[in-house]
């Protein structure tokens, strides 16, 4: 039987929204074609029918992990009145983002693995930072454009790096101190209205 387009469109769909979770959750290489195909509620062939490798299929998930959080951030940056960047970073830093990285965001997630993947899933990656890193520069207040370029990648970094640590360590007080410390740091001094 033959598969429409629409339906083939909807596979698609559901394996990348799939594995974009899966490897949030378990790391690119803690992920293989069968538990992918698994998620998805289809067979690894169907996979590779789709994507040719899993590669192709790592990448085209990473954009879809970086879409899906650059979804929210814009709903985020849409909220009315003032304190959008300390809300956002109240969020981002928060229990429940360190709790739930097969929903959180990819940067942190897949940030230590990006290294050692190939030349197309690390230009995703980049791709995806240069667009988180627009979305905080929006927030910040303006400025010389070369300083709140580096301000926001300061920014950025501090956000991935707290969150990748708070949730490496097996020590819930010391997680917990390493969210709200870099929370601190980031929102001292900042003016009232960013």
């Amino acid at each position: 039987m033959r598969v429409t387009k629409e339906k083939a469109a909807e596979n698609r769909s559901r394996i990348l929204v799939a594995a974009a979770r899966l490897f949030r959750e378990r790391g690119l290489s803690g992920v293989g074609v069968d538990a992918l195909g698994e998620a998805a509620g289809m067979t690894h062939g169907s996979l590779y029918s789709q994507f040719g490798s899993k590669e192709r299929l790592a990448a085209e998930a990473l954009a879809e992990a970086l879409a899906g959080s650059a979804g929210k951030a814009a709903l985020e940056e849409a909220a009315p009145g003032s304190g959008a960047l300390s809300g956002f970073i109240a969020r981002y830093l928060s229990a429940g983002h360190r709790d739930e990285p097969g929903q959180g965001c990819a940067l942190a997630a897949l940030g230590c693995e990006i290294p050692r993947q190939p030349p197309a899933v690390r230009r995703v990656f980049t791709e995806g930072l240069r667009a988180t890193a627009g979305r905080i520069a929006r927030l910040l207040p303006e400025g010389r454009r070369q300083a709140r370029e580096d301000e926001t990648l300061a920014v950025t970094a501090m956000l991935v790096g707290a969150l990748v640590l708070a949730r490496a360590v097996d020590d819930p007080t010391l997680s917990e101190r390493i969210l709200a410390a870099a929370k601190d740091h980031l929102t001292e001094g900042m003016p009232s209205s960013v």
